[in-house]
């Protein structure tokens, strides 16, 4: 992913940089909200830490993190215009609440015990956030290509 990062950042620095009066308002307004959707993120991770701590259930934590992360895709997605956002969002929060619902608390693998829905939350997030950021690059990738080939 940091050699995708860097691949568009360099691709960006191909882009105009000029941007009308309307256009800089509406990026302003779109910063603002994007920092107004992350610090919402950030309290709600804290406040359900502090809740989860405070009635003896930590076990919930990373299933409720992954919920509120889950849910903040969706004024992103909104925001950006990325209808993948929709789907990231959704994918994580039917996740931890299929692992909450079905999944056994562990699970026995040889003579080893695992704590399956923390390894299923854990592996199925990264899964679902690798997906996402991979979809992006190729979309962006390919659309840099075919601005590349109009010009």
């Amino acid at each position: 992913m940091v050699i995708v990062g860097i691949s568009l950042i360099h691709a960006s620095q191909k882009m105009s940089n000029q941007v009308s009066d309307d256009g800089a308002r509406r990026l302003k307004r779109i910063g603002f909200l994007f920092n107004m959707v992350f610090i919402a993120e950030g309290l709600l991770i804290g406040i359900a830490i502090a809740i989860c701590n405070l009635i003896n259930q930590t076990d919930l934590i990373p299933g409720v993190i992954a919920i509120i992360v889950g849910i903040h895709f969706l004024p992103l997605a909104s925001l950006f215009q990325i209808k993948v956002y929709y789907a990231t969002g959704v994918l994580l929060c039917l996740l931890a609440l299929i692992t909450w619902l079905i999944v056994p608390d562990t699970v026995m693998v040889g003579e080893h015990q695992i704590l399956a829905p923390l390894s299923l939350l854990g592996f199925g997030c990264a899964l679902i956030l690798w997906t996402t950021g991979l979809t992006l690059w190729l979309g962006i990738k390919n659309s840099s290509r075919t601005i590349a080939d109009e010009e």
